[in-house]
């Protein structure tokens, strides 16, 4: 018997679930030596959000034995700190995400936690708000945010001296072992009754605390679009708009609903080509000027605006300064920080210059941004936002849902719009445009190969623009070490290179900038340059 054998037979007799020891059974009959080795043949690992993999059977994926040994591994490690502790769990529309919820609140109520669960599918933002509001040890939340429908996850947040933010080191490497002890054991933990259903006013709490994100805002009337992608959030975002004193949208509703297999979205990111071309026709139906999208769990925005006879996608850089510069100048805070991760917007720290906060870059993941000392606004361009950190320490997709919409209902009491309003941040920082190459590999090692190849052979040039300084992101510094190599470039240009934290995948961030006396000049200036540094990517690689 080989050891996936092994490890598969051991599985199949801890499995609770029929339909993955179904899956495991069929595969030891056909001696599938290839499929044993995708499920048993290493163990999921906490990545930039938590665990995250496809559902099925076996430690490589996301199943009930996964779920439970994490669970009894957190459990473990709660303990060890001491004190009572206690813990949320809260789950998405995701397949088996209520299942998985259920399995997580009963492990860690049969170890002796104290445990609510929230009531039913709700947005990611509510689990990390129930955290803070609450006063719990840790959350839990069973969610692959925009993943494809076959995927799921597991999701950390800590409570106490971490606030409510997602777990770091040392903390992740704690709970790693811990459950790693558990998996050592053999046998599948107890499960506990006594969990607490959290109750409706939990939710009101976090309606009125994300509905003061809008406080001040002039009455005007903004006809608008919205979708939920298939996901979680459209009841929390139609119980905050009157809450906020927004008005409400025309929804999707081919989107509205959860829907596990979300049928017009295979791949429910709203960045995706084609995911808003139901908001879009909506839009052009009801005569509607803006768009807002959430991704599945609502912890996402994407944002649309009127072009011409089409609509423009912002990027999430362009919402993202767009967001900073709303919140920067209405504050009254001394000594705040404007943040976002290394491989966002340099515009972020032009904004913060100007309105005299402190400008601070983080590694990629709001476990990392909401960290930020004296935090006031948090991004990354992967379209997430932390517009509120006393109420939630993760990105929000409903608070900046509140936050655009609050900024297009006072700019229409003024007169002006979206669009006139990043016209004028882009007159007042220059044009700071962006893109990013991702290089997909079937071989995760090739991606340091790629890397490493690149440190031995540093360029002086880059998309012609002279090579100014060269970071090694492994070396640390103001930032923990992590794999990737940052250029700044000639003319405030600068291109990122480091491995996906999630995927397959290396990617290639480039930034470039542009102070042209005119707008025509400053997106022809920037167009050029990125298509430059975009043609240079191939050949800096070797690929």
């Amino acid at each position: 018997m080989t050891d996936l054998e092994a490890a598969a037979r051991a599985w199949l007799a801890a499995d609770p679930d029929p339909a993955t020891r179904a899956e495991t059974q069929a595969l030891l009959d056909a001696n599938d030596e290839a499929g044993l080795a995708v499920r048993f043949g290493g163990r999921l690992v906490f990545g930039t959000a938590g665990l995250r993999g496809p559902l099925g059977a076996g430690p490589l994926r996301m199943n009930r034995v996964v779920v439970q040994q994490t669970s009894a591994g957190l459990a473990r490690f709660l303990l060890a700190r001491g004190g009572a502790p206690s813990a949320v769990v809260g789950y998405d529309g995701r397949h088996n995400s209520k299942v998985f919820a259920e399995d997580a609140a009963a492990v860690l109520a049969g170890a002796g936690l104290a445990v609510t669960l929230l009531p039913r599918a709700l947005p990611t933002p509510v689990l990390a708000f129930a955290v803070r509001d609450l006063g719990v040890s840790a959350g839990v939340m069973i969610t692959a945010s925009h993943n494809p429908a076959p995927d799921n996850g597991y999701k950390l947040y800590l409570g106490g001296a971490d606030a409510g933010s997602q777990l770091v080191a040392p903390a992740d490497q704690e709970v790693l072992a811990a459950i790693e002890a558990v998996v050592a054991e053999g046998a599948l933990p107890p499960g506990g009754t006594g969990v607490t259903i959290a109750g409706e006013d939990l939710l009101e709490r976090y309606v009125r605390a994300t509905a003061a994100v809008a406080s001040g805002t002039a009455p005007a009337d903004v006809t608008w679009v919205y979708t939920a992608m298939h996901g979680v959030g459209l009841e929390t975002v139609q119980r905050v708009l009157p809450a906020a004193g927004l008005p409400a949208p025309a929804v999707v509703p081919e989107q509205a609903h959860p829907d596990p297999d979300f049928p017009t979205a295979p791949f429910p990111n709203p960045e995706e080509p084609g995911t808003l071309d139901l908001a879009f026709a909506l839009a052009a139906g009801t005569g509607a000027e803006l768009v807002l999208a959430n991704d599945p769990d609502a912890d996402r925005l994407a944002v649309a605006i009127p072009d011409g006879d089409g609509w423009r996608r912002l990027t999430g850089n362009e919402t993202g300064l767009l967001l900073a510069w709303r919140i920067a100048s209405r504050s009254s805070a001394a000594g705040g920080a404007l943040a976002c991760s290394i491989v966002s917007t340099p515009g972020l720290a032009r904004i913060a210059d100007r309105f005299g906060f402190a400008a601070t870059e983080t590694l990629t993941g709001f476990k990392w941004i909401s960290r930020v000392p004296g935090l006031l606004f948090g991004f990354e361009e992967a379209l997430g936002y932390l517009v509120d950190p006393d109420v939630v320490r993760d990105k929000d997709g409903v608070s900046a849902l509140v936050a655009v919409l609050a900024a297009a209902v006072e700019l229409r009491a003024e007169g002006r719009d979206l669009a006139g309003l990043l016209a004028e941040i882009e007159e007042a920082i220059g044009r700071f445009d962006s893109d990013q190459v991702s290089i997909r590999v079937d071989d995760l090692a090739e991606l340091g190969r790629m890397v490493d190849r690149l440190r031995e052979a540093p360029p002086a040039r880059i998309g012609g623009l002279a090579v100014e300084s060269v970071d090694d992101l492994t070396a640390g510094g103001d930032l923990p070490p992590t794999e990737g190599l940052r250029y700044r470039l000639a003319g405030g240009a600068r291109v990122i290179v480091r491995p996906s934290g999630t995927e397959p995948k290396l990617k290639v961030y480039l930034d470039v900038v542009s102070t042209a006396p005119t707008a025509v000049e400053r997106r022809a200036e920037t167009n050029a340059a990125l298509d430059a540094l975009g043609a240079a990517v191939g050949p800096l690689l070797g690929v």
